[in-house]
């Protein structure tokens, strides 16, 4: 009986120890800021949330766990599920900050239902639910891309910009290189889409992107209003 207990045991604590090492298996995080009137102004157009239509603002589209070589790591936990009392006092601000856009409307649990799951769980032994959450709204206040735009007077008003104007204005305000990611309007131009920025794995520091995904803009693209 001693044995069987013994063993028991030591299966858990193996059990337990993969998930640990799951869930801190990553290199750097990507902070994903997307642009409304890009996700919206495409064939698939959206919807607003049930609290109302967004601010004209860049806003929250996750907080992403990476590898160096470009991979990353997906569902780390089904058994810490996303949890919205967990989360309560951000909520208001989540609503501001990290909208959704998706049809049909919603308030937007279900998209941080899905950026949790997905990608939340494989930080899990550093930033818990709340902390995974409070970390993305911490960088938005931190880094105001839309006034960095427009300082460099690159506004959102359907305007054409060259790319590496873009990038050279985030660069030059923040420090750090940006990876810019572009979709097509309802005519197929390139727009404007979504910035990427790299953060430590404490999920609070800007650094140098170890890796940028794949894909690439034009050297002109729209800025879209919403």
């Amino acid at each position: 009986m001693r044995t069987h207990n013994s063993f028991l045991f030591m299966l858990l604590v193996v059990l337990y120890l993969s998930v640990l090492c799951a869930s801190q298996d990553f290199d750097f995080f990507y902070f994903v800021q997307q642009w409304p009137g890009s996700y919206c102004d495409t064939k698939q157009s959206c919807c607003y949330p049930t609290t109302g239509k967004p601010a004209a603002d860049f806003g929250i589209h996750g907080l992403w766990p990476n590898y160096d070589d470009g991979s990353y790591p997906s569902n780390c936990d089904s058994n810490n599920p996303f949890n919205q009392k967990k989360i309560s006092d951000l909520t208001s601000s989540m609503q501001k900050n990290w909208p959704t856009l998706a049809c049909p409307s919603g308030n937007g649990v279900t998209f941080w239902t899905h950026e949790w799951e997905k990608h939340g769980t494989c930080s899990e032994s550093i930033l818990d639910q709340h902390g995974y959450f409070k970390a993305a709204l911490d960088l938005k206040k931190q880094i105001n891309l839309l006034q960095v735009l427009q300082s460099a007077d690159i506004v959102p008003n359907g305007g054409t910009y060259s790319l590496s104007s873009i990038k050279s204005a985030i660069q030059e305000s923040i420090g750090y290189t940006p990876w810019i990611e572009c979709n097509s309007d309802a005519s197929g131009n390139s727009q404007l889409y979504q910035i990427y920025l790299c953060v430590d794995t404490s999920g609070s520091n800007l650094i140098e992107c170890p890796v940028f995904p794949h894909g690439k803009c034009g050297s002109q693209i729209e800025f879209p209003s919403f």
